[in-house]
């Protein structure tokens, strides 16, 4: 690739407001690439995809030929197995697509940030220089989602299943936030972050 800037992921449990901190890092001027959306964007576009998913868990994962997210939600998403299964197909593009948008960046950035909800479930952490980890009081997450998404506490809970607990994240990430306080808080967070990253990459 060539280019010297440091890639950092940016990943949280279910509602710990990571979306938000990277959001704070593009008001920034930071370039964020946004996993979750290039996953959506292969399942709705690349057939070869859609075809191994449709033979994986039938033709009511799409309709209209547009993904069926009621349907992934409801009989994918609580299930452990089919989430390994459906992510082992939808991981190594993920994959692809990053590199080949890293490729594009203008020579220039000192730092790209990848927001992806998934990185030590999928092994990405290797993928990144440094992962930064949102985390929050479960209580305070389900109530972001129910407020925000109009998730029911089962949707969130089958979720939550899906992921690894945060106890276990937090021994792996590089930096951690706790966003428990306010929106002011973690914007201060999302900056001291940028400061330190500003010191290692002098």
């Amino acid at each position: 690739m060539g280019k010297k800037f440091l890639k950092i992921g940016v990943t949280g449990n279910i509602g710990s407001g990571k979306s938000t901190f990277c959001n704070y890092l593009v008001s920034k001027g930071f370039k964020v690439l946004k996993a979750d959306e290039i996953a959506k964007d292969i399942l709705n576009n690349e057939e070869k995809v859609k075809k191994e998913i449709i033979k994986k868990f039938g033709e009511e994962t799409f309709a209209d030929n547009k993904l069926n997210k009621k349907y992934l939600a409801d009989k994918i998403f609580s299930d452990p197995q089919k989430v390994q299964q459906i992510n082992f197909i939808i991981h190594p593009k993920v994959f692809d697509k990053l590199e080949e948008q890293f490729s594009l960046i203008k020579s220039n950035e000192k730092f790209v940030f990848v927001e992806a909800a998934l990185i030590y479930e999928a092994g990405m952490e290797d993928f990144f220089d440094y992962v930064a980890l949102i985390t929050s009081e479960l209580e305070k997450r389900y109530k972001r989602k129910e407020k925000n998404d109009n998730y029911t506490f089962e949707e969130f809970n089958s979720r939550e299943q899906n992921q690894i607990k945060e106890e276990e994240k937090s021994k792996r990430a590089d930096f951690e936030f706790k966003n428990n306080g306010t929106l002011k808080e973690l914007k201060q967070k999302a900056d001291l972050l940028l400061t330190i990253l500003n010191g290692i990459s002098g």
